[in-house]
């Protein structure tokens, strides 16, 4: 996904692990840089979601997958799919970690991944393992 995507404020929200009133506020007083789409919804772009990160240091609050044997669970965003014929490339941004995932293409189209989707990433291994939340 290219820093100029836009995420709807509650998945910017839950990403940086902040209250959706705070990114209100923080637009309101100018600590983030919102956009307003046609009909005067707030969307953040990625690269504000980004800068916010890496100056916080924080994670997301979102909750686990309802069951996994994975331990190391990581809420996120979809920021990228790059998909064809067999294989998959899907980029998650979990808090301050980017993530990437190979995975078939059939398993991209099971899960309705798009940029935006909310997911987790559990990490085992060296594998990356994408699961739906709740």
């Amino acid at each position: 996904m290219a820093d100029d995507e836009l995420l709807r404020v509650g998945q910017a929200a839950a990403v940086i692990g902040v209250s959706v009133d705070t990114i209100r506020r923080w637009d309101e007083d100018g600590t983030v840089r919102v956009e307003r789409s046609e009909g005067g919804q707030r969307l953040v772009p990625v690269a504000e979601v980004q800068r916010i990160i890496a100056e916080r240091g924080g994670t997301g609050t979102q909750g686990p997958i309802v069951a996994s044997s994975a331990r190391n669970q990581m809420p996120g965003i979809v920021t990228g799919v790059t998909a064809d014929l067999a294989a998959a490339v899907v980029e998650v941004q979990a808090g301050p970690f980017r993530l990437v995932s190979l995975m078939t293409a059939e398993s991209v189209q099971a899960l309705d991944l798009a940029p935006g989707r909310e997911v987790v990433a559990s990490v085992k291994s060296t594998n990356v393992v994408i699961g739906l939340p709740g």
